[in-house]
């Protein structure tokens, strides 16, 4: 265990070192909103969120986790799913909380999904992301990965790292790393500005919308109020200590430099004095 993880254990509460898959959904998340569109299916192993003109619906994870690795299968909304988003991620809470985001911004039928990545740190987020997949993301599961330790945040499609957001250890570059985090999916009507900046809207004849989850998996700390040790097995110490290598910065310049849609280091809205934003150096930063 790195310094760094040991003092964060000390200063911040327990951690219980977890590595948990193929369980059923209700062991390790709850229904947040949306009451019965909300379902839990084949023995738990299949959870599906569903939205309608009424309402969207929502789950939230049971723990909390200070740097974890966590995984989900996901079957997006097919069709004509214009307007509709569909998210995957780690949020703390409070005003001045911290963020992971996975979204998926649906669109007309035979348009691709938008996926929209970003970041929030102490409140504060406006670092997004997005690509286009190389991939029908409704027709089957795909997975869909966040790492999260003291050095990265890693997002992963398959595999596949398409975006990597790294710890550099500067004054003034926030990274989330102080507050535990808990796991949540939603789905909700955004078409006000999620389809072609909100000119598309939510077509309700075609309701419910649902998305489909399978295949949960975390390697983690989660987190405990009381003082105790993170035990880590040798098989555990990969991801906390996980940095990117030569192959897989190769594949994510792949999907960058094919994929890619909008980045936040290139729009000069978010320059402060004709400056990008400092993580956005790109030796050092993706």
């Amino acid at each position: 265990m790195t310094a760094a993880v040991s003092l964060l254990i000390t200063l911040f509460g327990s951690l219980l070192l977890v590595a948990a898959s193929a369980y059923p959904f209700y062991q390790n998340f709850y229904v947040g909103w949306g009451g019965d569109r909300a379902q839990f299916l084949d023995n738990g192993e299949l959870l599906t969120l569903s939205l309608d003109k009424d309402s969207g619906s929502g789950f939230q994870s049971k723990h909390k986790y200070l740097f974890a690795k966590i995984d989900m299968q996901i079957k997006l909304v097919p069709g004509n799913s214009a307007g509709i988003v569909t998210a995957f991620y780690l949020a703390s809470h409070g005003r001045h909380h911290d963020e992971i985001d996975f979204e998926f911004l649906g669109n007309l039928s035979g348009d691709p999904y938008i996926l929209h990545t970003n970041i929030f740190c102490r409140g504060k987020g406006k670092r997004e992301q997005q690509f286009y997949l190389w991939f029908d993301p409704t027709a089957d599961f795909h997975n869909y990965t966040i790492l999260w330790n003291s050095h990265l945040i890693l997002f992963l499609v398959d595999g596949i790292p398409i975006r990597a957001h790294k710890n550099l250890k500067r004054k003034g570059i926030p990274f989330p790393k102080h507050q535990p985090m808990s796991v949540y999916s939603s789905i909700w009507n955004a078409d006000d500005w999620a389809t072609m900046g909100g000119l598309v809207k939510t077509n309700w004849s075609e309701a419910p919308f649902i998305a489909s989850y399978k295949g949960f998996g975390v390697k983690g700390c989660v987190w405990r109020e009381v003082s105790s040790n993170c035990n880590t097995s040798s098989s555990n110490k990969r991801w906390l200590s996980h940095q990117l290598d030569y192959a897989s910065e190769g594949q994510m310049k792949w999907v960058q430099n094919n994929f890619m849609i909008y980045n936040y280091c290139l729009d000069a809205k978010n320059f402060v004095l004709g400056f990008p934003p400092p993580e956005c150096n790109v030796r050092s930063n993706n």
